[in-house]
């Protein structure tokens, strides 16, 4: 298992990732992304699932057309770990591409 990071860590590390907001509890952090279009949206996806795949770490997330809504969280640490740290810079890198 993961250590969970305390929610000082949490605040200090959110500036290495753009575009995150870490949750009032301190627990997990989100990212609203917009697209062109689905075809869009479900390609960063799809390069997102393969990258969790490999961490054998996996988003909450949900997908409305050209929008995608991610969660991030390590759930049987029961809160943010380094996991979700590095699985939040592969998200960023997959959204600009």
């Amino acid at each position: 298992m993961t250590d969970k990071l305390d929610r000082a860590a949490c605040a200090a590390r959110m500036g290495e990732i753009a575009g995150w907001a870490l949750a009032e509890d301190g627990l997990s952090m989100r990212r609203a992304l917009r697209f062109r279009d689905f075809n869009e949206a479900f390609g960063f996806m799809t390069r997102v699932a393969l990258d969790a795949e490999k961490a054998d770490h996996h988003p909450e997330w949900s997908n409305v057309y050209n929008r995608v809504e991610i969660v991030l969280t390590t759930h049987d640490a029961g809160g943010l770990t380094e996991k979700d740290f590095a699985l939040a810079k592969a998200i960023n890198v997959a959204a600009s591409q």
